[in-house]
């Protein structure tokens, strides 16, 4: 076994040790004196520089790592490698596309899809990139341009930081059906009827999605601050949008009028 410096959250506080890490499990010395094997794993979550581990226990073990990067890149490698999990071998090209544009010098790289429970990694020699079933927008069995060829992948729309980014999967197409299909079904929590929401409360909807701010929505379609707030409130309550900014709306006190008032006549004296 070798030995990884790492930081783990124990009884809510953050404890430095040295994890001892073998073929098939992971070993945290005392005061933690835990023990996971790897094939008990069945989901893997990253923020920031933490590892979320979660396994199978009794009870149910979850584990938050911290540590270096390069020590994060060795334990997600066999993390992913031995897991229990939907996984296989494929070109992906993670991200391809941010907001209907292709990234620049975006490539195909030979690696493994490996599907968690809450997340989809892309898997190669050099990255690890996950995208978590949460922030997933759409998957679909579409037709790329493959070396002057138009060859089907899976194309996974997903949500990163405010923008609709798009990742692209090739194997044959049998396995990609499979693949489709199974990635749709991981997400149709995430479904909806279509009926949740009339014509006007699609078009915010829609708009809130171009990019514009609530006094543009309120002047294209002519409603006041009131039903917009009405409107917002519903699709909130529907989980397909949240609040970022509150705007507040102030009026002047009378200190406020005084002073506004001895301004005025400043300026024009």
């Amino acid at each position: 076994m070798k030995e990884v410096p790492v930081k783990i959250e124990h009884d809510g506080k953050w404890i430095v040790v040295k994890a001892a890490v073998g073929e098939d499990r992971i070993t945290f010395p005392a005061p933690v004196n835990q023990e996971i094997l790897f094939k008990s794993i069945f989901d893997l979550d990253e923020r920031k520089s933490i590892l979320i581990v979660s396994a199978k226990g009794n009870p149910e073990i979850v584990a938050r790592i911290a540590s270096v990067e390069k020590v994060l890149v060795i334990l997600k490698r066999l993390f992913l490698a031995h897991c229990n999990a939907y996984r296989l071998m494929a070109y992906f090209m993670s991200p391809a596309i941010r907001g209907g544009v292709m990234i620049k010098n975006a490539q195909w790289e030979k690696g493994s899809i490996v599907v968690v429970k809450t997340g989809i990694w892309f898997v190669s020699a050099v990255k690890q990139v996950c995208v978590p079933l949460s922030d997933v927008a759409a998957i679909e069995l579409t037709k790329r341009d493959v070396q002057g060829k138009q060859t089907d992948v899976v194309r996974i729309d997903h949500v990163e930081s405010g923008d609709v980014v798009s990742s692209l999967i090739l194997c044959p197409l049998s396995t990609l059906q499979v693949l489709a299909n199974f990635l749709k079904d991981a997400t149709k929590g995430m479904d909806m009827k279509g009926t949740e929401l009339d014509a006007l409360d699609q078009q915010v909807a829609m708009l809130v999605y171009s990019g514009m701010d609530s006094h543009a929505i309120e002047n294209m379609l002519n409603i006041p601050h009131k039903q917009l707030d009405a409107i917002y409130d519903r699709i909130i309550k529907l989980g397909i949008a949240e609040v970022v900014t509150i705007r507040r709306e102030v009026q002047l006190t009378t200190k406020g009028v005084r002073y506004i008032s001895d301004a005025t006549k400043t300026q024009t004296n």
